[in-house]
């Protein structure tokens, strides 16, 4: 746990808290810290993998945290968002979209690490986390965009629609690979409740 990565990453799960925090402060400031947090969470996603790599370092304690501490941050933030009603009416459908599909490949991988199959992240997986962070930085913005007369809520809604998208055809494309293998596995007769 006293590695670099691994402290990166549990300083986004501990960050939540302040985060979520952030949108009950008055506005516009609860906006901007809770955008500076989430921009400081996501450039820490990024080192944490990187410096794993070059450091030779990458651990099971690692790869176990980070994919939870992603996915605490993003839920955690599309929850706020919809409390607070910078995402609301029809938008919230984008949202739960993507809240479904990280449970979805959450629940796949572990399936799937049980069978010893790994499930590479693909390109389009790539493009929709970049689109759907975009999207929770413009949105967890929304105010302190505003005072300056920014249209961060109306980019971050289009962001979040294309994630969406793209988090139906990943999601699929996940589903689709775990299918299979569970297919498999049930015709080897390997596969019991």
């Amino acid at each position: 746990m006293s590695q670099i990565p691994n402290i990166l990453t549990l300083s986004r799960i501990f960050a939540i808290p302040l985060l979520v925090a952030a949108f009950f402060m008055a506005q516009p400031l609860g906006s901007w810290i809770a955008f500076i947090l989430f921009t400081l969470a996501g450039i820490t996603d990024y080192f944490d993998g990187m410096l794993a790599r070059r450091l030779n370092v990458v651990s099971p304690m690692g790869r176990f945290l980070d994919p939870i501490a992603d996915k605490l941050m993003v839920g955690a933030v599309i929850v706020m968002l919809v409390a607070v009603q910078w995402v609301d009416g029809i938008h919230v459908i984008a949202a739960v979209i993507i809240l479904l599909r990280e449970l979805l490949v959450s629940g796949l991988r572990e399936y799937l690490a049980e069978l010893s199959v790994s499930v590479p992240v693909t390109k389009l997986a790539k493009w929709k986390t970049t689109a759907q962070m975009i999207a929770l930085g413009a949105l967890a913005w929304t105010m302190g965009g505003a005072e300056l007369g920014l249209p961060a809520q109306e980019v971050g809604l289009i962001c979040l629609w294309i994630a969406a998208i793209l988090t139906m055809v990943t999601g699929y494309d996940y589903l689709r690979s775990g299918i299979i293998h569970m297919s498999s596995k049930v015709q080897d007769g390997e596969l019991k409740e």
